[in-house]
């Protein structure tokens, strides 16, 4: 089983995917998100968002809010900078 990614900013979607394991900062502390998670809407603040997609990406956001509702996972910041990301 595998969570579905979508990672989006203001201006473009920056990465969509497969992921086994999703990390951010909320405004409530640090939230990972796996497979089967409960459905959650969180605030984010400015930091990190790390993917795990046959390895870790990582993006940083300028806050933001991360829904989760059966495996699917959805990022929406202002800002994205995107530069750990990879390919």
């Amino acid at each position: 089983m595998a969570l579905q990614v979508e990672l989006v900013a203001a201006d473009r979607k920056v990465w969509e995917g497969e992921a086994s394991q999703v990390s951010a900062r909320s405004i409530e502390g640090d939230l990972g998100v796996l497979p089967g998670h409960q459905p959650t809407l969180v605030v984010l603040t400015e930091g990190e968002v790390r993917i795990n997609a046959g390895g870790w990406k990582s993006a940083t956001v300028d806050g933001g809010f991360m829904s989760v509702d059966h495996d699917r996972v959805t990022i929406v910041a202002e800002s994205v900078d995107a530069s750990g990301m990879g390919s």
